[in-house]
């Protein structure tokens, strides 16, 4: 199986904390080398010297904010017109829970600019390397949430689907020119999000936080959350030559929790 990534430049979002930091690590070890992208540089500088390093392989981070897309747009050509970027990994804390019919509309702008909106920044900046190396990897890290809808979480099921269908229009788009576009879809995972929604769980019942996690692993057939590495592999999968022929797929990592084909 042809999993070697050498020579391949990886963007990843979201890259300090999380399933950003597991994906970057994988695409590492098949050897990328890789541009974390966050807002805390003390962060980003802290994960990418802990990063695999074989041969001439070199990482590095920027510091910028997804919901400032002029400025992401600027930085990220930047970087793409030094050094050709073939792998991006769209990745993006999820917005604030609950439910869609007391949201605020600046909180559907707010989630749409940070997710959609910047995706197509960043596919834009990233895409004239892809397409001069006739080769290129996009995957979107997304939610189950695009096959199930999801209790409390009504403006994430809204924009999340906005951003699967995007993909899926966009797979078809590049895929001519030797470029693929999926996404992954998390369960629960062991992350800072999925601790805040726990609490925020929590708060609204009045169980336990443990209380709640136990329901939420009862949810899940393998009964327990994932671990962010489980779910970094399969996005360094996805980036990799072996999965040349997997397009515009909407992939559930989620130990069986999603009762949808």
């Amino acid at each position: 199986m042809d999993l070697d990534l050498k020579g391949r430049h990886a963007l990843v979002c979201g890259g300090s904390d999380g399933i950003g930091r597991a994906a970057a690590h994988e695409l590492a070890l098949l050897g990328a080398d890789v541009t974390l992208l966050a807002r805390r540089e003390d962060a980003l500088r802290e994960v990418a010297a802990t990063l695999p390093r074989q041969g001439a392989q070199q990482h590095g981070w920027i510091v910028a904010d997804v919901s400032k897309t002029d400025a992401l747009r600027a930085q990220v050509e930047a970087l793409a017109n030094g050094k050709p970027v073939h792998i991006l990994v769209n990745n993006t804390g999820g917005p604030p829970g609950g439910p869609a019919h007391l949201a605020q509309a600046n909180a559907f702008l707010d989630a749409f600019n940070k997710h959609l909106i910047a995706n197509q920044v960043l596919v834009q900046a990233v895409l004239p390397g892809m397409r001069a190396a006739a080769w290129g990897r996009v995957v979107n890290v997304i939610s189950t949430s695009v096959k199930e809808p999801i209790a409390g979480l009504g403006v994430s099921n809204t924009v999340r689907g906005a951003v699967a269908s995007w993909a899926k229009t966009l797979s078809r788009e590049l895929a001519p020119m030797g470029i693929t576009v999926n996404n992954l879809l998390p369960g629960f995972t062991e992350t800072a999000r999925i601790a805040q929604l726990v609490h925020d769980r929590a708060q609204a019942s009045g169980e336990s936080e443990a209380a709640v996690a136990d329901g939420m692993r009862r949810l899940v057939p393998l009964g327990r959350f994932a671990q962010p590495e489980e779910i970094g592999g399969v996005i360094a999968f996805l980036c990799s030559p072996a999965a040349g022929y997997i397009n515009g797929v909407s992939l559930a990592v989620d130990g069986g929790r999603t009762h949808s084909i």
